[in-house]
């Protein structure tokens, strides 16, 4: 099968790509928004082909996976082709509502030809979608391996542009947890993160833009995975610390309480309840260890890559047949 899609969440379609298809993803010569090409910081198998937008109709493209609401007004000029009208598609949507939740309105609402699989079952009850076909297809991590050492009595944290997305991404909680243990933040555009919550840099150390592989591996070394998402998808990096066998402290919001078992880590909605959580795994191997342990079990379970891999085969054969 020939799936065009765009590269716009790294670490999500790592997984989606080691399938047994061919995968298009257009590349425009600055690689913009809208033609990144292949991932650069990924690891993306051959089997991944850069096409420039003017060469699209000279490909064959027996499904499209939309991801943004303009990418169907992008495959009309650029394949000569309507989603779900002339080529199979789904809409694939990777976040939570926004605006007038709960009845925010999705994009692509009733119609009936282009289904939305949502990545959560917190995404898909909280989107009013209207009478359109919809699914969720639970994300699948490719695993990284138990390379917890917490060897660095400090804490991992994980997350893009937190001084732009502010409370949406927990930004202001940061501070309250560097008091019970120093942060390493890792991610895009986390440079100045320290100044913006009023931390000093030994408090608040930032790891900008590291290659994948290289950025579990120190993640790793710390002693605890911190995730601070108050209003967001499930954010991919808290299934990869579960992978790498990290306990975990948690916001209690959006996907997080269906994530993280028992046993696992802590998911609480209170400051406090955060920060102490934090403080005991940073001071308590033993502690830290069997959570990581449990949360690495409970993830190989439920978000593994070959499970993710063959409910979306289901998917898209559903929609071209």
């Amino acid at each position: 099968m020939n799936i065009l899609l765009w590269h716009v969440h790294g670490s999500w379609a790592t997984t989606f790509v080691q399938g047994d298809h061919h995968y298009v993803v257009p590349v425009l010569p600055d690689r913009g928004p809208d033609g990144v090409g292949r991932a650069r910081t990924w690891d993306w198998p051959a089997n991944v082909v850069e096409v420039a937008p003017e060469r699209l109709r000279d490909r064959r493209v027996d499904v499209v996976v939309l991801q943004r609401p303009h990418e169907y007004e992008l495959v009309k000029r650029w394949l000569g082709s309507t989603p779900g009208v002339d080529v199979p598609a789904v809409y694939l949507e990777h976040n939570a509502p926004d605006g007038d939740v709960p009845l925010t309105r999705h994009p692509m609402a009733d119609r009936p030809n282009l289904p939305i699989v949502h990545v959560t079952h917190f995404n898909a009850l909280m989107w009013d979608c209207g009478g359109g076909s919809t699914t969720v297809v639970e994300h699948g991590i490719l695993d990284p391996g138990a390379r917890w050492t917490g060897e660095l009595r400090r804490c991992g944290v994980v997350v893009n542009e937190p001084v732009r997305r502010g409370r949406y991404t927990g930004t202001d909680l940061l501070p309250g947890i560097a008091d019970a243990a120093p942060l390493d933040v890792f991610g895009m555009k986390v440079e100045g993160l320290a100044a913006h919550v009023g931390l000093p840099e030994a408090r608040c150390r930032a790891h900008e833009d590291l290659p994948q592989d290289r950025m579990h591996t120190e993640l790793a070394r710390r002693a605890v995975y911190f995730h601070p998402m108050r209003w967001t998808s499930l954010g991919l990096a808290l299934l990869e610390a579960m992978h790498l066998a990290m306990p975990v402290v948690v916001v209690a919001g959006t996907e997080a309480a269906r994530a993280v078992p028992p046993g696992a880590g802590v998911v609480s909605a209170s400051p406090a309840e955060l920060r102490e959580a934090v403080r005991r795994y940073a001071n308590d191997p033993s502690a830290a260890r069997d959570a990581g342990l449990a949360a690495r079990e409970s993830v190989l379970a439920r978000y593994g890559a070959r499970r993710f891999l063959q409910d979306w085969d289901a998917v898209l054969k559903e929609v071209v047949s």
